[in-house]
């Protein structure tokens, strides 16, 4: 599950930040896969705290696998794992059964590639929260792009401080915040079960 949308994302001709207006957004698909990235995982709010859910894969091929042609691994049940997770950790939220069934017709086609999956639920979550974007794949890896390279930008081994030195950090509601305080750095499906449709108005007021 991604994490975030993993890409090269363009800015105004003037060079200033990106609007929520739409905006061309490329999904890096010539990479190979990365392992320990945010592409077969993601962050949530759980009762005990933020915790992890895991897309397991199939390890072949050697280390230089193209991200579109890696094998999620169905040998465990993590599909009904993840979904009992998610179950328990955003039931009481305002939205989640508004948005349940959907997400979990994703997860129970039980995709063969990965990139298929996170494709799914990237475009799943635009189309919830409202985002407006043209969201198109890479053609070739580049070392060196024309636009904003934003691909290693977020990252599970490194903190992720962009909204705060952005100074553009906000808390909304969370299920578990009375227990343990706002926690960012979370999947989108966070946002959307609490939020809901206001979602697409805490974003454009970050």
């Amino acid at each position: 599950m991604a994490q975030e949308m993993t890409g090269l994302i363009s800015r105004r001709g003037d060079g200033s930040s990106l609007e929520l207006s739409p905006s061309v957004v490329y999904i890096e698909a010539c990479e190979h896969y990365q392992k320990q990235s945010y592409r077969n995982r993601c962050r949530f709010y759980a009762a005990d705290g933020v915790q992890t859910l895991q897309c397991p894969i199939v390890h072949d091929g050697g280390n230089k696998i193209p991200i579109t042609e890696l094998r999620l691994d169905y040998r465990k049940p993590w599909v009904l794992q993840h979904q009992r997770a998610i179950i328990s950790a955003y039931r009481t939220s305002a939205y989640f059964e508004y948005y349940q069934d959907e997400l979990f017709a994703i997860l129970d086609r039980k995709y063969e590639k990965l990139f298929d999956l996170n494709m799914a639920l990237t475009r799943f979550f635009i189309e919830k929260t409202g985002i407006k974007v043209d969201l198109r794949l890479t053609e070739d890896y580049e070392t060196a792009p024309q636009m904003e390279d934003l691909r290693e930008v977020i990252h599970p081994k490194r903190p992720n401080a962009i909204l705060s030195d952005l100074d553009l950090e906000k808390p909304y509601f969370q299920v578990f915040s009375r227990k343990y305080g706002f926690q960012n750095d979370l999947s989108i499906m966070d946002l959307l079960f609490n939020e809901g449709p206001d979602s697409i108005l805490y974003l454009k007021n970050l």
